[in-house]
């Protein structure tokens, strides 16, 4: 009887019900008023009220883009609900705030779920077979999609090459400037305004994106940037996935549509980073993506900690012009490790020239988008952080998979961390949510292990939240996003 008192006894719990009504409750209001109201529980984004709106109406919703999302991470792409949730309010109205769905009707949900997911899928389609970027980690400018879902919702009949690359031009441009790393909603927004009207379209989308940043050229500078967090990173791969890159140890090319998704392609640092940091080379010269190539896994094996001079012999014999074909400088100089710093910038300019001949490719010579006045860029090989070992990877890693556990939002690993104006790159934080765990509504995080002081101011200036060892961060987790006592 004890245990029947007790659950009776709920009956005459006095609860304070607080109603939010009136013209003037727009969503944000509302969000804003519950997370100060539930202050010590979990946070709700506009996005969550939006989907339980529309659950409301259609308990299934959930489920059903919960499917659709681990179809796509089977895949090797890691979306989330406010992600997904904002295609479907582009294809149903046109715009990126949450608000416009609030009045929709499940029926229409319905339908405009049908079409987001099947032009997400063209999408992923066509960025990985055209432009080869078949995975999360070089997926950049994914809030372009929305904007991409709604140009393929309102177009009818298939696109010939010329329309379909140059919507790929500009996911790549977009991606590779950062559109969407500041005021996310604010600039999908703008991008959608200029595909609507009798003058919108393909050539508005670009012409803003033009005037926006400048011009369009990538300037050898540009991968001067370091570490897998760097943002011309993803561009790197492209180039090898895209053009006639060919693997050292096959000799065979490693274009997309010969390896298909999840390939085994590694990162290889051309020359070694015991070697360099046996000769005291700083960390950003050492992981400078003019170091990077990608190889098979086999042939990264059997390479192993030699030094070009001595390997890029062998390569150059077994497979002639397999080095020139992921942009080796040919000069046997260069190759020498005391010539490090000088190999690097001959194969910046290489990687630029390949990169705006592939842009000219998609554009289909149509170089008008092209010009434009010249962006400067600073040398970044100064800026600091990043993972620094093997081990150190291992244990970031781990912990995605733990919050990944938790069903929260993977960080993103060696996060480039530019200034949203400029696009200088100012750090490279280990582990990285930009947009808080919880997006729009937690602050922004970063795991920082092994990081100087230095590193960690940046961090905190630009409104991180710091941890410096994984046992902190977990409890943060745990008692500040799921609300719960770390055990």
């Amino acid at each position: 009887m004890g245990k029947l008192a007790r659950l009776l006894s709920v009956k005459e719990v006095d609860l304070h019900v607080e109603e939010v009504t009136g013209a003037d409750k727009t969503l944000d209001v509302v969000v804003d008023i519950f997370n100060r109201v539930n202050s010590g529980g979990t946070k709700l984004s506009k996005g969550d009220l939006a989907l339980a709106k529309i659950c409301s109406e259609w308990p299934e919703a959930r489920d059903t883009m919960k499917a659709k999302l681990k179809e796509w991470d089977s895949a090797g792409y890691c979306f989330n609900l406010d992600w997904l949730l904002r295609s479907v309010n582009t294809v149903l109205t046109g715009e990126a705030k949450f608000q416009f769905l609030h009045d929709k009707s499940a029926e229409e949900i319905q339908d405009a779920l049908k079409r987001a997911t099947k032009h997400i899928d063209t999408c992923l389609n066509l960025i990985s077979g055209r432009l080869g970027l078949d995975h999360d980690q070089v997926f950049f400018g994914r809030f372009g999609v929305p904007v991409m879902v709604r140009y393929l919702d309102q177009r009818s009949g298939p696109m010939d090459e010329k329309e379909r690359d140059k919507l790929l031009f500009w996911f790549v441009q977009a991606g590779m400037w950062g559109r969407f790393s500041g005021s996310t909603e604010g600039f999908i927004d703008q991008d959608l305004a200029a595909l609507e009207g009798p003058d919108g379209g393909l050539d508005k989308l670009l012409e803003q994106l033009r005037l926006w940043h400048g011009g369009l050229r990538v300037e050898p500078e540009h991968f001067t940037s370091w570490s897998l967090g760097a943002r011309f990173y993803p561009v790197l791969y492209m180039l090898t996935r895209m053009g006639e890159a060919r693997d050292w140890g096959t000799g065979l090319t490693l274009k997309a549509n010969l390896l298909g998704k999840r390939n085994q392609l590694e990162v290889h640092h051309i020359f070694p980073k015991a070697q360099l940091y046996k000769r005291k080379f700083k960390r950003p010269e050492v992981n400078a993506l003019g170091n990077f190539c990608f190889l098979t896994k086999d042939t990264n094996l059997v390479i192993g900690d030699r030094l070009p001079e001595q390997y890029f012999r062998e390569i150059e014999k077994a497979h002639p012009g397999a080095l020139a074909s992921q942009w080796i400088p040919t000069d046997p100089r260069l190759w020498k490790i005391e010539n490090y710093l000088e190999f690097l910038e001959v194969r910046k300019s290489l990687l630029a020239a390949e990169a705006n001949r592939l842009m000219k490719e998609l554009l289909h010579n149509d170089t008008r988008w092209l010009s434009g006045p010249r962006v400067s860029v600073q040398s970044t090989l100064a800026v600091g952080g990043g993972i620094s070992s093997e081990e150190e990877e291992e244990q970031l890693v781990a912990l995605n998979d733990w919050i990944n556990s938790q069903s929260l939002p993977r960080g993103i690993l060696a996060y480039d961390f530019s200034d949203a104006v400029t696009g200088e790159q100012k750090a490279v934080f280990d582990l990285a949510w930009p947009n808080g765990i919880q997006e729009e509504l937690s602050q922004p995080v970063a795991v920082l292990l092994n990081e100087t002081a230095e590193i960690v101011a940046i961090a905190s200036q630009a409104g991180y939240r710091c941890f410096t060892t994984i046992d902190d961060f977990k409890r943060y987790v745990n008692t500040e996003i799921i609300g719960q006592e770390a055990h």
